[in-house]
């Protein structure tokens, strides 16, 4: 049950946990933080940074607190950002030595400097972690490093980076303390030879032989960095596909792109054993229902397993903060949970574990918080996977589609037969959308194209304002552009398209 109040003297506090019992507990002698805080954020993170900003805007007075002691959460740290400069950086590599003759740029030899990659890395990182700070003092947020958990519903000790601890108090206080990489029984992670996300961002020099234990969106990326660089990919999944959550047909293309790049798939595997005792790791797999084992040798194991909310040493349960089996925190529609003043946003609740998810958490969290009106609607957030070519989508996929026994109309587009796809040589993938039959309502979009990142976002703000596809297909669109693509698989949708 939520603590109903909490109250200190001759060194004890004492913890009402209902009418009818309280329990002592020793005061730890903590230095008080300064006044009472409208808004105190635990975790810098996306949505953690972004609703502190945004909730200062409003009005409010705010303190952060990040353990990291640099903004930015996993994403910015050691996930998104660090993931997307290695990408971009292995894809001018692989160009230079693949590409660039046909376009009459001859090079006479094109190697790998890894460490001054992972320099260029870094120093994008460094330098949006510190823009993060700027955003801080500009905004008046109060910001304190070191690791926060709950003593009370309004009031967080704070053991501080620097040695020192505080409490922190407030009388709102939004949990947005992200997630950790989700183990696999049996494989420990030494960031060495057996590495998470993270350690794969930091080789010091590129695996011969890369197994990627897990075929979402993380593995898939960080199998193509190492595979652009010289590494030989083997990807093990447990499940009958990669990427479950896409689109089946887009899949299907994308996994044999993926495959034409050399990365090899073991689908419908299970690994049942791990062995680090020589110099390289040797995986034992078997099928997932079961069969003959085989061994797998790798000089790298990158376990790409999913992620799970972080909430270790919150003292949750000293508050009565509810959560669910999996760990993640129930809240309800203004991002409450079951706590007064206690709220929850990001990857530590359900819904997509994505920064950008997390980011409109935030922003509609604090505008409740300041008596506005915030919403986020799960079923438009675009999901992307940034590989070469990229894979987004928004929306529902065909088989969704079915599942809701809705009629539907599907309108395709190749890049094959855009203008701007075939000019740059780049002209692998497609544009599907999926409507209402009866509306033309578009339901959703899934684009494989080398800037799909980019272009899905039209085919979210047509979600978001319940467009048709009939809309997209009479927006003018300049020429030539990747994005003619949308606007013809729009017109295949509703009516026939023109240049196929």
């Amino acid at each position: 049950m939520a603590m109903a109040g909490l109250a200190r003297r001759k060194g004890y506090a004492v913890v009402l946990a209902s009418r009818s019992s309280f329990s002592l507990t020793k005061w730890r002698g903590f230095a008080s933080g300064s006044d009472e805080n409208d808004v105190v954020v635990i975790g810098g993170g996306p949505g953690g940074y972004v609703a502190a900003i945004k909730a200062s805007q409003l009005g409010l007075k705010t303190t952060c607190i990040e353990k990291r002691g640099a903004l930015g959460g996993t994403c910015l740290n050691v996930g998104c950002i660090p993931s997307k400069a290695l990408l971009h950086s292995s894809h001018m590599y692989h160009e230079a030595k693949h590409s660039f003759a046909n376009h009459g740029v001859k090079l006479s030899s094109v190697e790998v400097d890894l460490q001054a990659m992972m320099a260029q890395k870094d120093k994008a990182v460094s330098n949006l972690t510190k823009g993060i700070e700027g955003l801080f003092k500009k905004n008046k947020v109060n910001y304190v490093k070191g690791y926060g958990k709950f003593v009370s519903p309004s009031e967080v000790a704070v053991d501080t980076i620097d040695g020192g601890n505080t409490v922190v108090k407030g009388k709102h206080i939004i949990i947005a303390t992200g997630s950790d990489v989700k183990s696999l029984p049996g494989v420990t992670i030494d960031e060495k030879k057996i590495v998470s996300s993270t350690g794969a961002l930091a080789l010091t020099e590129i695996p011969k032989r890369l197994i990627v234990i897990g075929a979402g969106y993380i593995g898939l990326e960080m199998g193509s960095v190492w595979g652009r660089l010289g590494s030989v990919i083997t990807v093990v999944e447990f499940a009958a596909d990669i990427v479950p959550s896409m689109d089946a047909e887009v899949r299907k293309q994308f996994q044999r792109s993926l495959e034409k790049q050399g990365m090899k798939f073991k689908l419908k595997t299970k690994v049942v054993g791990v062995d680090t005792s020589g110099d390289g790791v040797k995986l034992t797999v078997e099928p997932a229902a079961g069969g003959e084992q085989t061994t797998l040798e790798a000089d790298v194991v990158l376990v790409s397993a999913g992620r799970t909310p972080f909430t270790a040493g919150l003292g949750l349960d000293k508050i009565g903060v509810e959560t669910d089996k999996i760990g993640r925190i129930l809240v309800n529609e203004r991002f409450a949970t079951n706590v007064s003043g206690v709220y929850a946003i990001g990857d530590v609740i359900p819904g997509p574990m994505l920064a950008h998810k997390a980011e409109e958490d935030g922003v509609a969290c604090v505008e409740f918080i300041a008596g506005k009106v915030g919403h986020v609607d799960y079923d438009k957030v675009p999901g992307v996977v940034y590989t070469t070519p990229e894979v987004a989508s928004v929306g529902k996929t065909e088989e969704q589609v079915k599942a809701l026994g809705v009629e539907y109309r599907v309108g395709k587009f190749p890049f094959l037969a855009n203008s701007r796809a075939k000019a740059i040589d780049n002209a692998e993938g497609l544009v599907k959308i999926l409507a209402e039959k009866d509306t033309d309502k578009i339901l959703g979009v899934h684009i494989m194209a080398p800037n799909a990142g980019e272009l899905i976002h039209e085919a979210a703000i047509a979600l978001q304002y319940d467009a048709s596809s009939e809309d997209i297909a009479r927006v003018c669109h300049a020429h030539p552009t990747m994005s003619e693509a949308v606007k013809e698989a729009a017109m295949a949708t509703y009516d026939k398209p023109i240049h196929i």
